[in-house]
This record gives structure tokens, C-alpha cells and sequence, in this order.
């Protein structure tokens, strides 16, 4: 998705100066506050000048997973001290490591169904959302998703985070698949900076074959019959973006061997060495060809037909594939 936007770094930037303000009043006044209030109003007086995130010392600009770590920031990493470089690789790791525990199983077999997904970060954390619930309510529901956030690296990867808590909260609640996502929409409204946001494609699937799909600004998902595949697209607006949303879901049955394909962008949007994208229309002609096959092997067939037109391109982009699938 798009980069982070100057008027989110601002407003973090305000948001950190006001809990610093607030903090001042509870504790006894201290150097360290005074030093980190002048650090925000410093970057805050370079986003007003226009030099935020350009290097002091090269004038290159700033990594930008290093910025959305720390939008006070001075250096790029080629000018950070040992002790500061090894900080924001340890954060960013420890980020990784805190992500990678969230997602589930890769492949997992339940009441009929077969699930395989592949979950790629562009670089050491993913604004990608993948999740598989099953809900204790007895009735042997699924719950699954996959979605993508605004911006990149630790900002993204941050809301990836509150997504993945926030529709695990909802799930157990037991809320309609319409009004999962309207809850979700509004939570989101409420509680993030302005210009974050997140697509997504949500789904129940029960153990008769039965499946409920709605969708909020995401890329289409893909459902392969034996007659071929159809386009799913979303039918309500992102997430975060507006209070008040309302989403419709549409349901249909899955044959034995019909599948479900949900994907981000970092799939239909991938670019070869000569900048031409991946597309949907390549993706389902290969799904066609491989309906046949198991999930674990149409992720494969996709991943290795991607790599052959990506050629040496290395992705900018997140890049999460899920395959649901009616066991054979």
C-alpha cells in the first residue's frame, strides 16, 4: 500500500508531545523529558521546514522503518552509532519475532476443509493480516481472513497487530459476519491516526460446505469451480476510513475440490524487470489450470509462477496467499 504520509508522522509526533506533557505533570520535572520535548519540537520544526527525514550528516534520505520506529530520527542508518543501530535492530527483530507468533498454523485440516497460506514480508514486518478463528461456540465454524494495512514496516506492522487482537475480541462475541467488520470499522475509525487504514477480505465457512464472504476495499478473491473462476470483489470501503460503514456479505457452497483464494496486493501487483504487473488475470488463468490440485499445491504452483515472472525483482511489497479449500 501507499507509504506513510507526512500529516501520520505530525500527528504521532503531537500525540508523543502531548503524553509527554502529561507526563511532566505527574512526575517531578526531569532532564530526560525536557531533552525528549525538544526532540519532538525539533521534528516537528523539520516537517515544517520540509527536511523531515532527510539525513543531518549526508543529506541523504532516512530508512523509512527506521522513521515510523522513531519519527524523531536524525541520522540515516549509515550514520547511527553501533549502540544506536544495534537498538533498532533489536526492536525490529523483537517486532518479527512478536509478529510470526500471531499468525497461525501454515496448513491446517478441519471439518472438511483444507487451509494453506504464504505470508512474505518485504522487509522484517508485514502490514499483511492473515488469521484463521475458530470460535467456541460449538458449531464448528471458521473464521478467516486476510488484509492489508496502510503504509509499511513498524507502523504497519503495529496495526497489523491491533487488527489481529481486535477481531479476536469481536469473534468471541459472536457477531454476525456484517456486523464483525462494521464493529471492526469503527473501533479502527476511533482509534487511529488520520490516513491509516486497512482492506481486508473476511469469511465464515462452516462444515457443511457453506461460506460467507465479505469484503472492505480489498482486492477480489478468487473462488475455483471445476467451470472455472470467478471474481469475488469487495462490496464496502476500507476499514479506519469512515464511522458508520455498513458491509454486505454474499455466501455460496463449496464442492468437494472447489477452493477459495484470497491474496494482498503484493501478489496481483508484483512487478517484472520491465515494470509490468502480475495481475489478476495471469493469477486466475493458472488457478484454472491447477484446480485440481490440493491448497498446499496451488500455494506452491502461484508462488513459483510468480517468482518466474518477477524474474530477478526483488518485491517491494508484503505478500500473503490463502488457499481455503473443500477437501477432496
Amino acid at each position: 500500500m501507499a507509504t506513510v504520509s507526512s500529516d501520520t508522522f505530525r500527528e504521532q509526533l503531537h500525540l508523543r508531545r502531548h503524553r509527554l506533557v502529561e507526563a511532566a505533570r505527574d512526575i517531578e520535572p526531569s532532564v530526560e523529558i525536557s531533552d525528549l520535548l525538544q526532540e519532538v519540537d525539533l521534528a516537528l520544526g523539520r516537517l515544517q521546514k520540509g527536511s523531515f527525514g532527510v539525513c543531518e550528516l549526508c543529506n541523504g534520505g532516512i530508512e523509512a522503518d527506521a522513521l515510523l520506529s522513531n519519527p524523531t530520527i536524525r541520522l540515516c542508518l549509515d550514520h547511527l552509532t553501533s549502540d544506536q543501530r544495534r537498538t533498532l535492530e533489536h526492536d525490529l527483530e523483537l517486532a518479527h519475532q512478536i509478529q510470526h507468533r500471531l499468525l497461525p498454523q501454515p496448513f491446517t485440516q478441519t471439518g472438511g476443509w483444507e487451509i494453506h497460506y504464504h505470508y512474505q514480508p518485504a522487509g522484517l514486518v508485514s502490514g499483511d493480516y492473515c488469521d484463521l478463528i475458530f470460535p467456541q461456540n460449538g458449531n464448528g465454524d471458521m473464521i478467516f481472513l486476510v488484509g492489508d494495512v496502510s503504509g509499511k514496516g513498524v507502523a504497519a506492522a503495529m496495526l497489523m497487530t491491533q487488527l489481529h487482537a481486535m477481531f479476536r475480541t469481536l469473534v468471541s462475541v459472536g457477531l454476525p459476519l456484517k456486523e464483525l467488520l462494521a464493529s471492526a470499522n469503527q473501533v479502527l475509525t476511533q482509534s487511529t491516526l488520520s490516513g491509516q487504514f486497512a482492506t481486508l477480505m473476511a469469511g465464515r465457512a462452516s462444515d457443511s460446505g457453506e461460506v460467507e464472504l465479505a469484503g472492505a476495499g480489498h482486492v477480489p478473491a478468487l473462488l475455483v469451480r471445476e467451470s472455472g473462476v470467478t471474481r469475488i470483489p469487495a462490496t464496502g470501503l476500507p476499514l479506519g476510513l469512515f464511522p458508520g460503514n455498513r458491509y454486505q456479505s454474499q455466501q455460496f457452497h463449496l464442492e468437494s475440490g472447489d477452493s477459495l483464494v484470497l491474496y494482498s496486493d503484493g501478489l496481483s501487483e508484483a512487478n517484472d524487470d520491465a515494470g509490468g504487473e502480475y495481475g489478476e488475470v495471469r493469477l486466475s488463468k493458472l488457478l484454472s489450470e491447477k484446480r485440481a490440485h490440493r491448497a498446499q499445491e496451488i500455494t506452491s504452483a502461484c508462488l513459483d509462477d510468480l517468482k518466474i515472472f518477477c524474474g530477478g525483482t526483488k518485491p517491494v511489497d508484503d505478500l500473503t496467499l490463502m488457499v481455503i479449500q473443500r477437501a477432496h
